[in-house]
């Protein structure tokens, strides 16, 4: 054990800590936070006859567990057979009402058959990883004092596996959002090839810069909107609007271009943490009822695709997918979306353990072994918002 002197640096703190220093004083902190050190360095002897070695007196786990942070999406498994086939039929077209056009001697057939007009897509991909670790008893039984420290070890490898099975998990969920995002994005601005959605705004992809600056005669840059209490309080009646626009049957919001209504207890609205943050505080501060402008219930998410290093807005509200058809979508500023529930969702989740005993060197391998499927249905409402 190393042993530092600090009472020059205590007497320091106390001073900043009382409001006796008038300036913020750099300390050194090299000798005095312990990052933690190898078993094996020399340093774990004791200070009296240099031979005996340190003892632990107390043991503790990095054991915190993760249930991640994805959205809920649809969920749904079966055991048999692999594929998901949505059927939908489309509405008859009204054609004259004859009992108020009755005509003398006129024949009036009833004996035609209409055939109803149906169509069914199908689903039928699967994704698959897994993990794998290695468990010892006798090799590492010498390292602990008690039977329930070697538990606690051993449930920490497991939670160490679930964590990691957590967070590959929550991006898979993510990236079956992100991906239809791109669809989306794809099928309403095909012909922007620059990467420049600036002048882009559609009823799917709606660009509420844009129509903000158009409306308002404001040039607001996408830096400076979130900072807007004028922006965000527009933003928030757009998303509003949608919600019930939504709601009434429409051909408008799907690719498909299908007769489609999402009810409110089957819309999923998720908004970047950013974006809901500024509109609840920024609201919240400047407008007495703020529950008129309150966008309704929804869930966040800090990004969509990845964080980087520093949360930067650039990156957390971009993704940059390819799709199906192997167009790439770089596409930047989104702020939110808007999905029927069977838009998309996660089906045939299947998380399996298998262990195999090696009797020669006495250790355990685990595999950790997941499948799924993903799924996009883009006959379904489907609505993203961005700023550009």
């Amino acid at each position: 054990m190393k042993v530092t002197q600090i009472a020059e640096l205590v007497n320091g703190i106390t001073e900043q800590v009382l409001g006796k220093s008038a300036e913020l004083t750099a300390e050194n902190l090299k000798n005095i936070v312990d990052v933690g050190t190898q078993l094996t360095d020399s340093a774990n002897i004791d200070n009296y006859v240099k031979t005996l070695a340190d003892r632990i007196g107390k043991v503790i786990f990095v054991d915190r567990p993760y249930s991640g942070s994805a959205p809920a999406l649809l969920y749904d498994s079966w055991d048999y057979g692999s594929i998901l086939e949505k059927i939908s039929a489309e509405m008859p077209v009204a054609t004259t009402n004859e009992t108020w056009e009755l005509t003398d001697g006129k024949d009036y057939s009833q004996d035609v058959f209409h055939k109803p007009v149906v169509s069914a897509k199908f689903f039928n991909k699967k994704v698959t990883f897994e993990c794998e670790q290695s468990y010892t008893e006798r090799q590492v039984k010498s390292a602990f004092i008690s039977p329930s420290d070697y538990n606690a070890f051993l449930t920490m490898l497991y939670n160490s596996v679930e964590k990691s099975m957590t967070i590959k998990i929550d991006g898979l969920i993510s990236r079956t959002i992100n991906n239809m995002i791109g669809e989306t994005v794809h099928a309403d601005f095909s012909t922007v090839t620059d990467g420049d959605y600036s002048q882009s705004d559609s009823v799917r992809c709606v660009n509420l810069l844009k129509q903000y600056n158009s409306i308002s005669g404001k040039s607001l840059t996408v830096e400076k909107c979130f900072y807007d209490p004028d922006f965000l309080r527009y933003s928030a009646f757009v998303i509003k609007s949608y919600t019930d626009r939504i709601k009434r049957i429409s051909t408008l919001f799907n690719v498909g271009g299908k007769d489609r209504f999402t009810p409110v207890d089957k819309q999923m609205l998720i908004l970047n943490s950013d974006f809901a943050t500024f509109e609840d505080v920024y609201l919240s501060s400047d407008v007495y009822h703020n529950e008129i402008v309150k966008i309704p219930n929804y869930s966040t998410v800090p990004f969509w695709q990845s964080s980087g290093k520093t949360f930067n807005r650039d990156i957390t509200t971009a993704i940059d997918v390819t799709l199906n058809d192997g167009t790439n979508i770089a596409f930047g500023g989104i702020v939110g979306v808007l999905f029927d529930h069977d838009a998309l969702g996660v089906t045939c989740t299947d998380r399996r353990v298998n262990t195999y005993y090696n009797a020669k060197a006495e250790f355990y391998n685990n595999f950790y072994k997941f499948d799924s499927s993903y799924f996009n249905d883009l006959n379904e409402n489907f609505v993203v918002f961005f700023v550009a």
